[in-house]
Order: C-alpha cells, then sequence, then structure tokens
C-alpha cells in the first residue's frame, strides 16, 4: 500500500473504534436526557443531536438514547432525576437550570452536560467557567448584556416606546441580573423599566392585561420555564393589549408573539452532542470549559405586526434570521 492510500485509510478508522466496539459486543453506551421542553419542543433539537454524533462516528445502535421530556417543577424533576441516575446512564444531557440542579442532587459522579443555563457560576452550579468542576459542564443560554439587544429591537419597531415592562419570576435567581442591566440601559435607549414579577399562571395574564393602557408601553418576556410553560396565554395577552413585546426563544414566535432573539436551540444541541462524545471517549466534564452560544436568531412575525398597527423597518426585516407571515 503506497504511503497516501495508508494514511487515508488510517484516517478513515479513526473516528470510529468507540462506536465499533460498542456495536460489535452489543452494548451501546446510554445517553440520559432530560427536560422540562414538550417532545415535540425537543424533536428537532434531538435530531441535530443524533446527526452531530453520527459524524462523530457513533452510528445507529452505538448509542441508546432515554428521555424525559415535559418536566415541569421541583418535585417532578427530582423523580425524574432519580429515575434516570438509577439508569446509570454513561452521561446525562440537561436543558434549564432545574433539571440540572435535580440531577447534581442525585449524582456526583455521572457526568452531567446542561444546556439552556444562565450565569452557572453565579448559580453557583459549577465552579468556573474556564473549570467547571466536578461532573458537570456544558453551554449557558444568556448574558445579562443580551437585554440590550431586546431593547434595541423594541425601539426600533416602535420608536415611541417610553415604557418597558419585564416580564420576571421572582424565582429564578437569574432575573435580579436582568432587571439589573435593564435598568442601566434603560436611559440610553430612552425608556423607563417597569419590573413586573409574574409567579403563577393567574400573574401574567392580569400583569400584562394591566400594563396593557399604558401610552408608549413594550414588553419584553424574560426567559422562564414559567413563561414557556404558558406561552400561548403568554403571548394571547400581549396581542389583546396591543402591546409590542419581544421574547427570548423562537417558540414565541412562531406561536404569534411578535419578536424573539435568542440563541439558535438546535445548534446548541449539536454542540452538546460534540462535548458528549468527548466524554464517552473519556474526557472529564471537569476538564471541559463551559461554552457560551455562538449562533443567535432574530425572528419577526408579519402577521402580528399588521395586527398591532406596526410597520417594521426594512433595516429590522433585513437583519431577521426568519420572517413569519
Amino acid at each position: 500500500m503506497r504511503r497516501r492510500e495508508f494514511i487515508a485509510a488510517l484516517g478513515s478508522t479513526a473516528a470510529w473504534p468507540l462506536a465499533a466496539r460498542a456495536q460489535q459486543s452489543g452494548k451501546a453506551r446510554r445517553i440520559a436526557i432530560l427536560s422540562d421542553f414538550s417532545e415535540v419542543e425537543m424533536q428537532p433539537l434531538i435530531a441535530a443531536f443524533r446527526r452531530r454524533l453520527q459524524q462523530l462516528g457513533w452510528a445507529d445502535g452505538a448509542v441508546r438514547i432515554e428521555t424525559r421530556f415535559g418536566v415541569s417543577g421541583t418535585a417532578p424533576f427530582q423523580v425524574a432525576s432519580k429515575a434516570l441516575v438509577e439508569m446509570a446512564p454513561d452521561v446525562i444531557v440537561t436543558l434549564g437550570s432545574p433539571a440540572l440542579r435535580a440531577v447534581q442532587q442525585e449524582t456526583r459522579t455521572i457526568p452531567i452536560i446542561f444546556t439552556f443555563v444562565a450565569d452557572p457560576v453565579g448559580q453557583h452550579l459549577v465552579e468556573s467557567l474556564a473549570r467547571p468542576g466536578a461532573n458537570a459542564t456544558g453551554f449557558t443560554n444568556f448574558e445579562y448584556s443580551f437585554a440590550g439587544k431586546w431593547l434595541e429591537a423594541l425601539k426600533e419597531i416602535e420608536p415611541g416606546i417610553a415604557r418597558v415592562m419585564l416580564i420576571l419570576n421572582p424565582g429564578n435567581p437569574t432575573h435580579a441580573g436582568f432587571m439589573k442591566v435593564s435598568e442601566g440601559l434603560g436611559p440610553a435607549y430612552g425608556v423607563e423599566i417597569v419590573p413586573a414579577a409574574v409567579r403563577n399562571v393567574s400573574e401574567i395574564e392580569s400583569t400584562i392585561s394591566g400594563f396593557g393602557s399604558t401610552i408608549g408601553g413594550a414588553i419584553i418576556v424574560l426567559p422562564d420555564g414559567l413563561a414557556v410553560s404558558h406561552r400561548d396565554l403568554t403571548v394571547e395577552a400581549t396581542i389583546r393589549s396591543r402591546l409590542p413585546a419581544i421574547f427570548a426563544f423562537r417558540t414565541f414566535t412562531v406561536g404569534g408573539g411578535l419578536m424573539s432573539w435568542g440563541m439558535n436551540f438546535s445548534e446548541i444541541y449539536r454542540q452538546a452532542a460534540t462535548y458528549v462524545d468527548r466524554v464517552l471517549k473519556g474526557e472529564k466534564p471537569a476538564d471541559l470549559p463551559v461554552q457560551a452560544p455562538t449562533k443567535f436568531d432574530l425572528v419577526i412575525n408579519l402577521k402580528t405586526a399588521k395586527a398591532l398597527g406596526l410597520t417594521v423597518p426594512p433595516t429590522l426585516l433585513a437583519s431577521a434570521d426568519e420572517v413569519i407571515e
């Protein structure tokens, strides 16, 4: 065999030994995934996750994925986490802070790759971003500075906005940081920031409706499991109150919300698959730095803009990654 052919052959086999051994031994590596997103919402993320694993050499049959979707509330997370840990998977992938916290309470040995966790250091979920320590690492979802992007988009679509209500959950440890940054940025955008605590579903509609009579009002719905669980109600309340609103997740805009700006979910799960691959090949989560998202999407719903009597400026429209008509 010529040298070039030998090198090519060597390169073609370098990526698959672990997956091949798993298939030959009949024992697939086990990955558990825990999320408060519904199965429908998780489907495209899991598809991206599986595709990336296949690209990394984990063919069908080399891995087995156990899932728990649509989990909501402290007690249900504890039950689901305990069940997954008892399965003794090779790695657990979590979505959101509650899921990560619940799994950490059940195991300090099984590797954890977390996704969509804001300020994991501030929440005392990892020691540092560079050296997370223990058995967990992963991907953050938002930085507090993102509040500036939300304010900028609102002012661009409606320059007359003067008061912006922040829909926040007092039980979410990251919302205080978003509120502080938003209040600091308010004067630069010529708006007053109005924090509004929402603790349950009944307060979502009453809070938004009560703000509806505000002249020059707009809303930022901060990322939170409560808002996600009741996104249809949240979106309907903003439209009924004729308030321009921006959300952190695309799913709100697809459901009728005016705008959303935030990370690309599928890309995060592609990155998570890369970390899972590295862990399955022997690396420790403690040595893998926590990463921030790198791809963000601005989504605009033109139908909703028209219903609210808003004209989307060409510059904002041109910068959108997706336009819903």
